[in-house]
């Protein structure tokens, strides 16, 4: 049995003895090529909080703390800090989880056992089933299978789609933010206003610009989610994998154990000269025995007894186990005081220990292109064998395989398998199950062009890496892929996927390396985590659309306004209060109620942008006709003139919620009842705020609740306007 758990190495220059290396050539070995040990990587956990204090969002609040310390603001330096320690602690608490993959590694063998011959390669972790075998160590540490496969765990990388959408968010608004804080400078110097006035505004400006709560709203979200799935047998450990679910538009899967049982059965008995197939079945069950659990054997005695054929048999006298060397099993009983045989095993091999007998290549052919693995049975005396027929035998698909396929199509997921089984077995399960017929061979995989990922259904007798690689080609080509799997070979390509999912017979390996792991049997528990997922979308574009429109809003009406009026239209700490009563409360969109799409869904930020762009020009309209009506026609001081479009600002943040979380008008779904409570309860403490002149200065309760009513009455009629934008620019 070859190991790989001693300090040999190759023996390519070397010829070894029968009796081993000396220590001399071990030691020589040893230093030449290294220990038997793969290397780890294990991030200190101090190391991996502190550099989520290391992004664009953070440097740009941090910069905005040293600012505002420096010019004496100490207020809005501990706000803005408790800002970023929330965000940082929330996403490390939420996402901080250790990679364990490497330390579980375990590496065990197939589902089945395989047969292996002289000059076959076992691994570290094979067991030896039946038989005895020697060998040589060939390989060790990171030149081993074992090591390889580590490797390319520790290799694959997954590419955030979803920090790559907020990065790509905040670069739109810092460049927007920065033109207008540049225009507001220039105005500032022409005019002549203090600079020491302006660069607080500026700075605070900018502040309430960028989406600050936007990442902890995702990892609240995605936590919400997370809880929500493992009530439906589908335990996250990789946060960001619930927001790719939900773009995930192709599904490669496993086959044994996941499309199918992973458990023989007999399919189909085909019958030679006069026997039936009720005879052929009993034959072969003789040649069978439970004892040595071979799941042959306990498929074809497990046939027998359901059909009542394993009462009344003959004593045996004498049983044969199936090798890999005579390729069959016999049994040796007496009947009628006569001494008989029955064989079973590979069909050349039956027919050749038969006299006369028939042509088995037309029907073993029939039987093998339906997938089936075949073997011959065989009866008589001591001297003549006669062929009675074939036994066909398959891994049958799981009852709900061929439902779970459609329903993912469905929601427009196309799905692949990807199977070490030979190319007519995976042809045919594929078919069955309604994948496909295209079936393709691994090296087609290696084709430049990426023709085979569109053209195949089904690739036949991979190995790991051919998994692994079959990922990075459906990312290259724009696919977002989810790929399941269950054993510690998987483990490279469950961890390279943006959806990594390991069945509920998965090795610890895969567990670890996966994104989902299912506790449920098969993979009927994914469409739960597609349309959880798809529900989370829809939370966080209802937040993300709404950040961007008060973005807008805010940065410009505020600095606007200041360049029309001379005046700073809202104080600095106002703008700060803004962050709570309009970002953080209505973080509670993460648990909004939401339908889910029946399509994948990306995130198109231009699309996104200019949607946002135009509502926001639309509520921009509200907002300085407020601003001048309240200076204007009501002659408001500017204190209380800055009460009242703050709680516009807050009044309209709200709205905007409502506008934005349907495509169709507000009032056709109800929404959840947190976010309800969170809206109503937002808008009574800023009202009290404003009335009682708490942190501002005081305006009438009239006023508060005249304002209230004209904002509610013009987001009504915005409504209207938003479908036809909704329509025009989101078919």
């Amino acid at each position: 049995m070859a190991s790989s758990g001693t300090d040999l190495d190759r023996a390519s220059n070397h010829t070894p003895n029968a009796k081993g290396l000396t220590s001399a050539e071990a030691a020589q070995r040893l230093a030449a090529e290294g220990p038997n040990a793969v290397s780890e990587e294990q991030p200190h956990p101090l190391r991996v909080l502190l550099q989520k204090f290391w992004a664009p969002v953070p440097w740009m609040l941090e910069a905005t703390i040293v600012l505002q310390l420096a010019l004496g603001k100490a207020h809005e330096a501990a706000i803005i800090s408790f800002l970023l320690i929330f965000n940082v602690v929330l996403a490390f608490v939420q996402e901080g989880r250790a990679n364990r993959a490497l330390a579980l590694f375990a590496l065990t063998g197939e589902s089945l056992p395989v047969e292996a011959s002289s000059g076959s390669s076992a691994y570290a972790g094979s067991i030896v089933k039946r038989g005895e075998a020697t060998g040589e160590v060939t390989a060790t540490g990171g030149r081993t299978y074992f090591g390889k496969t580590a490797e390319l765990v520790r290799s694959a990388r997954t590419v955030s789609h979803l920090q790559t959408t907020i990065l790509t968010i905040v670069k739109y608004l810092i460049v927007l933010d920065l033109m207008l804080v540049a225009a507001l400078f220039g105005y500032a110097l022409a005019a002549g206003m203090s600079l020491s006035e302006t660069l607080p505004f500026a700075l605070i400006l900018l502040v309430a610009s960028v989406p600050v709560a936007l990442p902890a709203t995702f990892t609240l979200a995605t936590a919400l989610g997370a809880l929500e799935l493992s009530k439906r047998g589908v335990l996250v450990t990789r946060l960001s994998a619930i927001e790719e679910a939900a773009a995930m538009n192709v599904l490669a899967t496993d086959k044994t154990g996941t499309i199918t049982l992973n458990q023989l059965a007999v399919a189909e008995v085909s019958t030679f000269t006069s026997y039936s197939e009720d005879q052929v079945l009993r034959l072969a069950a003789l040649a069978c025995d439970e004892a040595t659990q071979d799941p042959i054997d306990m498929a074809i005695l497990e046939a027998a007894h359901k059909h009542g054929l394993l009462t009344n048999l003959p004593t045996r006298q004498q049983f044969i186990p199936f090798d890999t060397t005579s390729k069959r099993s016999e049994a040796q009983f007496e009947q009628d005081g006569q001494l008989q045989r029955t064989l079973k095993g590979a069909p050349p091999v039956i027919a050749a220990l038969c006299a006369q007998a028939p042509a088995l290549e037309t029907e073993v052919e029939r039987l093998s292109a339906n997938g089936y693995r075949v073997l011959a049975v065989a009866s008589g005396n001591a001297s003549t064998l006669q062929v009675a027929g074939l036994v066909a035998l398959q891994d049958p698909p799981r009852p709900d395989s061929r439902k779970l396929v459609q329903s993912l199509k469905d929601l427009g997921v196309r799905v692949m398998m990807v199977t070490g089984d030979g190319l007519a077995t995976a042809r045919a399960v594929a078919s069955e199950v309604d994948i496909g017929e295209r079936a393709c061979r691994p090296d087609s995989l290696h084709d430049s062009a990426n023709h085979a990922i569109d053209e195949c259904d089904v690739f036949a007798g991979v190995y790991p890496e051919d998994k692994f690689h079959l990922v990075q080609q459906l990312q290259r080509s724009g696919h977002v892929s989810g790929m399941t799997g269950d054993g510690v070979n998987d483990a490279p390509a469950l961890k390279q996927a943006e959806v990594g999912i390991a069945v509920s017979n998965a090795s610890d390996v895969a567990k670890a390396a996966a994104s989902m792991v299912l506790t449920n049997p098969g993979l009927i528990d994914v469409l739960a985590a597609v349309k959880v997922s798809r529900r989370i979308y829809q939370r966080m574009l209802t937040y993300t659309l709404n950040k961007i429109i008060k973005t807008l809003e805010i940065a410009i009406f505020l600095s606007v306004g200041v360049m029309l009026t001379g005046v700073f239209v809202v104080t600095p700490i106002l703008i700060v209060l803004l962050l709570f009563t309009n970002d953080f409360v209505t973080m509670s969109i993460a648990s909004d109620r939401v339908a889910f799409s029946k399509r994948p869904e990306r995130w198109h930020i231009p699309t996104l942008m200019l949607t946002a762009a135009i509502l926001a020009a639309l509520v921009l309209v509200l907002s300085f006709s407020v601003f001048f009506v309240g200076r204007d026609w009501l002659h408001l001081p500017l204190p209380q003139l800055q009460t009242l479009i703050f709680v516009m600002l807050v009044f309209t943040g709200q709205g905007n919620v409502y506008l934005v979380r349907e495509r169709r008008h507000l009032w056709h779904s109800r929404p959840g009842h947190w976010l309800v409570l969170a809206s109503l309860l937002d808008i009574i403490v800023v009202s009290l705020f404003a009335s009682f002149g708490i942190l501002m200065t005081p305006i009438s309760p009239l006023l508060v609740l005249a304002l209230l009513v004209v904002v509610v009455v013009y987001l009504l009629l915005l409504d209207f306007v938003k479908i036809r934008i909704f329509r025009h620019l989101h078919p």
